[in-house]
C-alpha cells in the first residue's frame, strides 16, 4: 500500500466491524512422521522421496501503531459521556465496550452486534481471522445477508445476480455509519484489553498491530468488479469462473458477493481507519 509503515517489513487494519483493534497465525511447518508399514516387495525397491518442509502460512506480521497524543473517545454530540479513570478486567469488560461503542453510534443493528458476551476476545479472534483472509461468523455473528443467494442463467452461462448485492446493504450501512477516527481512539483507549486477548492467542503486541493492519490490507486489496461476474457450479456450491477471482481470499470473495458499491463503501471506511491508526 502507499501508506508508510513505522518499521520495514510491516503490514497495514477492518474492521468490517469488529471494530476494535487489532490481526495472521504463527507460521508452521509440516513434519513427516516415520511409520513402520509392510508395503510388500514391489514397494521396498522404490527410492524414498525426500520430504521438503512446506510453509503452511506466512509468518505473523509485525508493526507498531503509535498512540496519539490524545486518546479520548470522540462521542456523538447528542450522547452523554461518563468519565472513566481505569479499564475493567478483560473478563468484566463487555458492558464497558458496549457503552463506548454505542456512544459512537447508537444504532439498533450495532446494538445487536454487541449483544454477544466476551466481546474483546471475540473481536481479537475475528480480526485475526480477517488477517488470514477469513470471516469467522461463529466467532462474531454480524448481520447475515438477507434472503437467498441469487443467480441467473443466460445462454447456458451462470451469472451472479446483481440483485444479490442488496442482501448485504444492512451490514454495510452499519459499518459505513461508524466514525473511524473515533474507532481508532477506541482502539488506543482499550489497547491493554486487546493486548491481553491477543496474548492469550500467543501473540506479542507488535504482532497484534501487524495482524490488525494486515486485516485492513486484505480488505483494501479486494478488486472492484463492476461488470457481471460469471459463476460455475460444482456439486452444491457456486464458484467464480475466473481463476483470478476464485483464487482470492475467502474474505475478498465475500466482498465480491456484496457488489462493487458495497465493497467500495467498506474500503473507504477501511482506508479511513488505516489513516486514523497510522496518522493519529
Amino acid at each position: 500500500m502507499p501508506n508508510p509503515r513505522n518499521k520495514a517489513g510491516t503490514s497495514k487494519f477492518i474492521l468490517a466491524l469488529g471494530t476494535l483493534a487489532a490481526f495472521a497465525v504463527i507460521g508452521g511447518v509440516i513434519y513427516q512422521s516415520q511409520v513402520a508399514t509392510d508395503y510388500g516387495p514391489e514397494y521396498i525397491s522404490l527410492p524414498q522421496p525426500v520430504a521438503e518442509p512446506v510453509n503452511l502460512v506466512a509468518p505473523v506480521p509485525e508493526a507498531f501503531i503509535a498512540p496519539p497524543a490524545d486518546t479520548i473517545l470522540t462521542p456523538d454530540p447528542s450522547a452523554p459521556v461518563t468519565a472513566v479513570t481505569k479499564l475493567p478486567s478483560i473478563d468484566n469488560s463487555d458492558g464497558f465496550i458496549r457503552d463506548r461503542m454505542l456512544v459512537m453510534k447508537h444504532a439498533a443493528e450495532l446494538e445487536k452486534w454487541l449483544s454477544s458476551d466476551d466481546l474483546v476476545r471475540r473481536s481479537a479472534s475475528y480480526v485475526d481471522g480477517l488477517a488470514r483472509g477469513l470471516t469467522l461468523h461463529k466467532v462474531l455473528p454480524l448481520t447475515a445477508p438477507e434472503g437467498s443467494f441469487a443467480t441467473h442463467t443466460e445462454g447456458g452461462i451462470i451469472w451472479l445476480n446483481a440483485g444479490n448485492y442488496e442482501r448485504y446493504d444492512t451490514a454495510v450501512e452499519v459499518i459505513a455509519s461508524l466514525n473511524m477516527q473515533s474507532l481508532a481512539q477506541m482502539f488506543h483507549f482499550t489497547r491493554p484489553l486487546l493486548e491481553s486477548a491477543f496474548a492469550e492467542m500467543g501473540y506479542q503486541p507488535r504482532q497484534m498491530d501487524g495482524i490488525i493492519l494486515q486485516a485492513l490490507d486484505n480488505i483494501l486489496a479486494t478488486p472492484i468488479i463492476v461488470e457481471p461476474i460469471q459463476l460455475k457450479r460444482e456439486s452444491v456450491a457456486y464458484k467464480f469462473t475466473d481463476p483470478n477471482l476464485e483464487g482470492l481470499l475467502p474474505l475478498q470473495k465475500q466482498l465480491l458477493r456484496a457488489g462493487p458499491a458495497n465493497t467500495q463503501r467498506i474500503q473507504e471506511q477501511t482506508l479511513a481507519l488505516q489513516e486514523a491508526l497510522l496518522r493519529p
